[in-house]
């Protein structure tokens, strides 16, 4: 049974999903639908889709709409989706926020429009947003250019307590934890967390600082899982030592991002192509050679084998 909006409380692992495509290019709903099966089976909280991580900007809506309800159907309601809603036109942000809220999303996740870096405006985009969608928890995602403003803590304090609707924020301009710090000794009742993302490679200071969680990509799932269950336990050594080990993958992942998700991936037979519509850098066989030892260096952390097994052969 699905909770009601009003109970629904987003704290832990929130993983985006990328989005697969197939050998043409085309979305592979299938491996979309695996990679639900997947997060929900490492034991994440909640996911997240789409966001930058499933470049988002490069799908049409008909696309965006599609994709979001195949993620939904798959998860059935066992955990929460936020819905990421972002678009450079407002009125189709305010279609997708729409059709999200419509079809089940827990909550809708909108990056600040880039052009407005003072309160005022934000706060009327926000306010519009709220009021289409009456009800559904926002989470305003603080990313840089050219995604989002990238909004000092000040400004942001601003549009979230003039906008009570919005509930979480996601900060990932820099530094991360600092301003995530500014933000909770500031914030309103309304604000029920703070999360992280850009990847998780700033983890351990957010979650020291208050963060509720954690929006990193799909990559590491299983060790993201089992970091925030060690922080659940305040034990603090356990959360280093796990940082420690993906490091060499998140320092990876920050310069080839799409390209080292989907490698990954795809090593694991859990998409069929590592094909990616963003103009980003590609994996050569070097990067590919150091990727596959890291990930094995993990692999007392991941799921063996033959789950991964299951998941691509569901029933």
């Amino acid at each position: 049974m699905t909770p009601p909006i009003s109970s629904v409380t987003l704290n832990g692992v929130f993983p985006v999903l990328p989005t697969p495509f197939d050998s043409d290019g085309e979305p592979d709903v299938i491996s979309l639908r695996r990679l639900v099966r997947y997060l929900i089976r490492a034991g994440v909280d909640g996911i997240t889709y789409p966001g930058v991580a499933s470049e988002f900007a490069q799908l049409s809506e008909d696309e965006r709409v599609r994709l979001l309800e195949a993620v939904l159907d798959e998860a059935a309601g066992r955990i929460p989706v936020v819905a990421g809603v972002t678009s450079a036109d407002s009125d189709l942000t305010l279609r997708l926020a729409t059709h999200a809220a419509a079809s089940g999303a827990r909550a809708l996740m909108v990056a600040a429009p880039p052009q407005w870096k003072e309160a005022p405006q934000q706060i009327a985009y926000f306010q519009a947003l709220s009021q289409a969608v009456p009800g559904l928890p926002l989470m305003l995602q603080n990313v840089p250019p050219p995604v989002g403003a990238g909004l000092d803590p000040e400004v942001l304090i601003k549009v979230v307590s003039a906008v009570p609707a919005i509930s979480y924020i996601k900060e990932e301009a820099l530094p991360s934890g600092q301003r995530l710090t500014k933000v909770l000794v500031n914030a309103p009742a309304s604000l029920k967390g703070v999360l992280g993302g850009a990847g998780g490679r700033y983890i351990t200071d957010e979650l020291r600082r208050g963060a509720c969680g954690t929006m990193p990509a799909i990559e590491l799932a299983e060790v993201h899982v089992a970091l925030y269950a060690a922080h659940r336990k305040g034990d603090s050594l356990a959360v280093r030592k796990l940082f420690t080990r993906m490091l060499p993958i998140l320092n990876i992942q920050a310069v080839f991002r799409w390209a080292l998700t989907k490698h990954v991936l795809l090593q694991r037979g859990l998409i069929n192509h590592a094909v990616q519509r963003v103009d980003g850098p590609r994996l050569d066989d070097f990067d590919r050679a150091d990727i596959n030892d890291f990930m094995n260096d993990l692999s007392d952390l991941l799921m063996p084998a033959a789950v991964l097994a299951e998941l691509r052969n569901p029933g």
